[in-house]
């Protein structure tokens, strides 16, 4: 390596936040939450740098469409507790969805993102909803396709 080659480092003040729109009824939860994810913490860029969010903003929509393959709905599991002795409690992914469709979206992108300080602050730039309209349209959002092979 030439000794005159530095190794780009982004800045905070460099960050270019982009705008995108991902449907969730296209694809499962899974291959959509690794795919936000990635968008989130800007690792698709070329000047992505780990200590510093690069990510972009990211609007699902149809999280009441979301699909699951085998048989997630019954079989998994979200767990929380109270605080209280005994106070666990559990809920399956068909009662989540019925309650609330986005959170479990928010849970599974939440479970991609690496746990780090930068964590909270990428989840601030997802934003979810329950069906097929958002009120973002003016920062005018690139659609993108999830569908089997589309990239």
């Amino acid at each position: 390596m030439n000794a005159s080659q530095k190794t780009y480092s982004a800045k905070p003040a460099d960050v270019k936040r982009a705008w995108y729109e991902v449907d969730a009824s296209q694809t499962t939860l899974g291959r959509l939450s690794t795919e936000v994810a990635q968008l989130l913490t800007g690792k698709k860029k070329p000047m992505f740098t780990a200590h510093i969010d690069c990510g972009d903003y990211v609007i699902i929509t149809n999280a009441d469409k979301l699909k699951v393959t085998g048989d997630k709905l019954e079989g998994k599991v979200y767990y929380r507790h109270t605080g209280y002795p005994g106070g666990i409690k559990d809920r399956t992914l068909k009662e989540q969805m019925n309650i609330d469709s986005t959170e479990a979206v928010i849970n599974a992108v939440r479970g991609m993102l690496p746990v780090n300080k930068l964590r909270d602050a990428r989840l601030k730039r997802l934003k979810v909803y329950a069906g097929g309209e958002h009120d973002h349209a003016a920062q005018k959002p690139t659609v993108i396709d999830l569908k089997k092979g589309a990239k």
